[in-house]
């Protein structure tokens, strides 16, 4: 197999704008995801100032309050999974890519090897043999790597998700203590 400079370009250039377009459509998703979510903001925002403003006691003011921050907290949090998802789905195809170009260009340099070991002088065996050891330490090396950064996103992933969780669910049960301790506050003033 004869490897051209001109394939090797095109390759690169095929590589670099499969990994653009990549990027691109992960902004793309993550900059529709923020215009939804500000939509969806300043609409709630209203909704709830003029709920609020429909009250007729601090009482009701405050069981409102209670009412309105569960959803808003839902939202964030939903919110935060789908930029994860958006960033991990972004991850996944741009390692695909890489792993799929370091397995062509370790094809490529083997059967390289390969032909220098048939074409090479009498005595050289042991250097070819060095050098397919080395490429065989490199690419066990990168599947290592490659295999803990892999591991490494899912501990991330599952962190964030337990964290997620965590979160609205001590924003559900503080929401109610705070409730009672504003309501216990106002009759005192009062």
């Amino acid at each position: 197999m004869n490897v051209k400079p001109q394939d090797l370009a095109n390759a690169g250039i095929g590589s670099v704008s499969l990994l653009a377009n990549v990027t691109f459509d992960g902004v793309e998703r993550l900059a529709a995801l923020n215009l939804s979510a500000g939509r969806s903001f300043v609409e709630a925002s209203f909704a709830n100032f003029n709920a609020m403003l429909g009250t007729t006691d601090v009482k009701s003011f405050v069981d409102l309050q209670q009412k309105l921050a569960a959803p808003a907290i839902e939202k964030g949090m939903e919110y935060s999974r789908n930029v994860i998802a958006i960033a991990s789905e972004t991850k996944d195809k741009i390692a695909k890519e890489v792993e799929t170009r370091v397995a062509a260009v370790n094809a490529n340099v083997a059967d390289l090897v390969d032909q220098a070991l048939a074409a090479a002088p009498a005595g050289s065996e042991v250097a070819v043999e060095a050098v397919k050891s080395a490429m065989k330490t490199a690419n066990e090396a990168f599947e290592g790597l490659n295999k803990a950064a892999k591991q490494a996103a899912d501990v991330a992933e599952a962190s964030v998700n337990a964290a997620t969780e965590a979160t609205l669910q001590a924003a559900n049960a503080v929401a109610p203590k705070a409730v009672a301790t504003k309501a216990a506050a106002t009759k005192k003033v009062a």
